[in-house]
């Protein structure tokens, strides 16, 4: 007697990815509570007091316990201090500096965590937030120096220049995925080693460098009029590149929720083959999708080359092209959630200094940034810890209704 057993379909490559990009919030927050967890274990197991318990463990384990609770409760509490409010602190303007500063760190990786969530949703994987931040921060400094207008016009000139290069740089991947089929992760990896050579060696030129201030590769000071201004005065070094990060997150929300455009993104990501059926030219919404997404990108770019007073090298990004892939992925891609993640990321990246004065290891932050994206982009891993979360609805079940929104959208429009 033979016995035939159904198995289960494997999912397709694409369908894994925007699982993982696209995350339920209960997943979301137990890969985020397991990647602190074992953060909280290397600070345990790295402590001098605790280690010193291990070797008489046995004889009074109450001693370990004690130790271990302590590093835990010392290194958190460090960093709430050093992120948040600084308790310890002689006047309240020292006591809020660090919750000025977690929200100095946090702008750009909101705006670029809103870029990268952007063509997440669409179904492409830009990898290549380094290249183009280092892109709009040079055309932004470039104009920053070179163009010397009025107070107020400058700045603006020099916003809209980094949004150009940062645009420019992301657009060359979408052209290339469209009219070849060159795939976005490996174009995007390429041009970052392309962008950070190019900047370098620019940095070491006249275009952006002052050749009498030595050979390293560093710009020219930004003109006072084209810096970004301070909002809560001169004693704090938050800037307005942290309130046009908001406006990134309500211009994204409205974008990807409420626009025409957003909806044909959005059907792309979902099914391309169903979006190119529905009439959709989908090689233009993978360009329009880069474009985009260099564009809030290249918002963290001018951040960072505006939100001075002097010049800066190339690694003026500090890693936020990656860790703004976190940040979308933690989001789930939606505005509110890259809104709180870059606040939380930004936190972290804040919380390093207070840290360090309790023995704890900034790269103990990092790789707790690590294992959250580890998690994220593991969800039979979570699931199979935490057995009750739901299995992701298949994207077929999502698409038989999407030409008959579509319809209604374009009447609509």
């Amino acid at each position: 007697m033979s016995t035939t057993t159904t198995e289960r379909p494997r999912p397709k490559a694409s369908q894994v990815l925007r699982d993982i990009a696209s995350g339920s919030p209960l997943r979301i927050f137990f890969s985020f509570v397991l990647a602190f967890a074992a953060g909280s274990l290397l600070i345990i197991f790295t402590n001098e007091r605790v280690l010193d318990s291990l070797g008489y463990f046995f004889a009074r384990p109450t001693d370990f316990f004690g130790a271990a609770g302590q590093a835990t409760a010392d290194a958190y509490a460090a960093m709430f201090r050093g992120s948040i409010y600084n308790y310890r602190a002689d006047s309240f303007e020292s006591a809020i500096r660090p919750l000025t500063e977690s929200l100095r760190f946090a702008g750009p990786l909101i705006a670029a965590g809103l870029g990268i969530a952007l063509t997440f949703r669409v179904g492409m994987f830009n990898i290549g937030g380094t290249g183009q931040l280092l892109m709009g921060a040079i055309f932004a400094a470039w104009a920053s120096f070179q163009l010397h207008l009025p107070y107020g016009l400058h700045l603006i000139v020099a916003i809209l220049f980094g949004f150009v290069g940062a645009a420019f740089w992301a657009g060359i991947v979408g052209f290339l995925k469209a009219r070849t089929g060159a795939h976005e992760v490996i174009v995007t990896i390429m041009l970052n080693y392309i962008a950070v050579s190019l900047v370098t060696y620019l940095m070491r030129t006249p275009v952006l460098h002052d050749m009498d201030s030595g050979n390293n590769p560093t710009t020219i000071p930004p003109d006072v009029t084209a810096q970004l201004p301070k909002i809560l005065g001169g004693s704090f070094n938050l800037h307005l590149g942290f309130i046009l990060a908001l406006i990134a997150v309500v211009v994204y929300w409205w974008l990807m929720e409420r626009s025409t455009l957003g909806f044909r993104l959005r059907m792309v990501g979902l099914n391309p083959d169903a979006a190119r059926t529905a009439g959709i030219n989908v090689n233009v919404v993978f360009v329009l999708a880069m474009v985009l997404s260099g564009l809030f990108v290249g918002l963290a770019g001018v951040n960072q080359a505006l939100g001075r007073s002097g010049s800066f090298s190339p690694s003026i990004d500090s890693g936020i092209g990656f860790d703004a892939i976190t940040v979308a992925l933690l989001g789930g891609s939606r505005a509110g959630g890259v809104l709180l993640a870059g606040l939380l990321f930004g936190a972290m990246k804040a919380a390093g200094p207070a840290m360090q004065l309790e023995d704890v290891a900034p790269e103990v932050l990092s790789v707790v940034q690590a294992l959250i994206v580890l998690f994220i982009a593991a969800p039979p891993l979570v699931r199979a810890i935490f057995r009750f979360l739901p299995e992701p609805r298949e994207p077929e079940q999502l698409t038989t209704q999407q030409k008959p929104e579509l319809e209604k959208k374009e009447l609509e429009a």
